[in-house]
């Protein structure tokens, strides 16, 4: 790596984190089927291949990826079109490929790098062009670049993964806040937003067979799966619930959670965590977190490129949804859907998607003086 300087602040954080994470995941074990193998150990080699992704992400530079921005993109979408098309159902969703002695490939997280590399691009383009733009300018920009998320935004949806939707216009939200582009349109966008989203809920809410015959079965049942959380029913909330309630200041220790509550170890990790650790290790766990999204804002306040500091707004965005959706949805605050905790939950194509954006990170923590072109 040669006078490559790693930005310890953002990888002390993620050291831990990933501690956190193997030790949560070997306590979850205790409710984990036998048939899904050794977790924490599988995770550990998940975290082994990310660090192989970061290090060679370090020396191809940031460069290369928005050299290639339009054919990642490309090829994410055809990823998500091919899972349609081809993809094994687990749990009725096509969400992953299987791939018999290696495991499952979700490509909805690498797709929110994709997403961010294309809208930093293009905001990059766009503020190039027109240094001062007219609103019928703005208007134009604004339709292409919500058409780049509407299309994997679709294709995932129809998997479906409505939780991977809902990081993408996250993404998109905070990377167009980013751009700097009048603020009129977010006004706009949240009076339409708002409005149909009325019309939407009242639909569910008073015309139930007018909104099936609109918008089918599926996404009714979606939409009363997140509901559910209003009342606190379900066997996950209720049973996380109790574990982190009966935690206390210390915790029952670790592999004693006293209660079973399904997805352990992905979505509901956070439970585990608290239950064994009680509130110190709660707050132990935040601070962290606080900690490297600090690291992430310090890193836009400096002198870096303008593309940077739109992929830093993205990611900063999609970590901070999903921190506080996580952990909010654990504790009953937001509704259940299926989000994970980033660098904690198991799984492979979090994890490596999690570390191509620590990659991203630390070049962007040695590259703030270096100015480089890219088409």
């Amino acid at each position: 790596m040669g006078k490559y300087k790693l930005n310890l602040k953002i990888v002390i954080p993620i050291l831990l984190l990933s501690l956190i994470s193997i030790i949560t995941i070997y306590s979850a074990s205790t409710y984990t089927s036998r048939s899904l193998g050794n977790l924490a150990l599988k995770q550990f080699i998940w975290y082994f291949v990310g660090v192989i992704f970061v290090i060679l992400l370090i020396h191809l530079k940031n460069e290369y990826l928005y050299r290639h921005t339009y054919i990642l993109y490309l090829f994410g979408n055809l990823l998500l079109l091919l899972l349609l098309l081809f993809g094994t159902p687990i749990n009725h969703s096509k969400c992953w490929f299987v791939i018999p002695g290696i495991g499952s490939i979700q490509p909805s997280e690498f797709m929110k790098i994709f997403i961010m590399l294309m809208l930093a691009t293009m905001i990059h383009n766009f503020r190039s062009d027109y240094q001062n733009p007219s609103v019928f300018q703005e208007f134009i920009f604004i339709l292409k670049s919500f058409l780049v998320v509407l299309i994997p935004s679709i294709l995932t949806f129809l998997q479906p993964d409505t939780g991977a939707v809902i990081i993408y216009f996250v993404i998109y939200f905070f990377m167009m806040f980013a751009s700097g582009i009048r603020l009129r349109w977010f006004l706009g966008a949240f009076i339409f937003l708002a409005s149909l989203l009325g019309l939407i809920l009242w639909l569910y809410f008073f015309q139930e067979k007018i909104f099936i015959q609109l918008f089918g079965s599926s996404i009714y049942y979606r939409l009363e799966r997140i509901f559910s959380w209003q009342n606190g029913s379900g066997l996950q909330l209720e049973n996380a619930l109790a574990a982190i309630g009966s935690a206390g200041f210390f915790g029952h220790g670790f592999m004693n959670t006293p209660i079973y509550f399904p997805e352990a170890s992905t979505d509901f990790i956070f439970a585990v965590y608290a239950s064994n650790f009680g509130l110190v290790g709660i707050f132990v766990l935040f601070f962290i977190i606080l900690f490297l999204d600090i690291q992430i804002i310090h890193l836009s306040n400096r002198k870096i490129l303008d593309t940077d500091k739109y992929i830093l707004a993205g990611i900063l965005g999609m970590l901070l949804f999903q921190q506080i959706q996580n952990i909010g949805m654990t504790v009953g605050l937001f509704p259940i859907t299926g989000i994970t905790l980033p660098f904690v939950s198991y799984g492979g194509s979090s994890l490596i998607s999690y570390f191509l954006i620590v990659g991203i990170l630390l070049n962007i923590s040695v590259e703030k003086n270096r100015y480089y072109r890219y088409k």
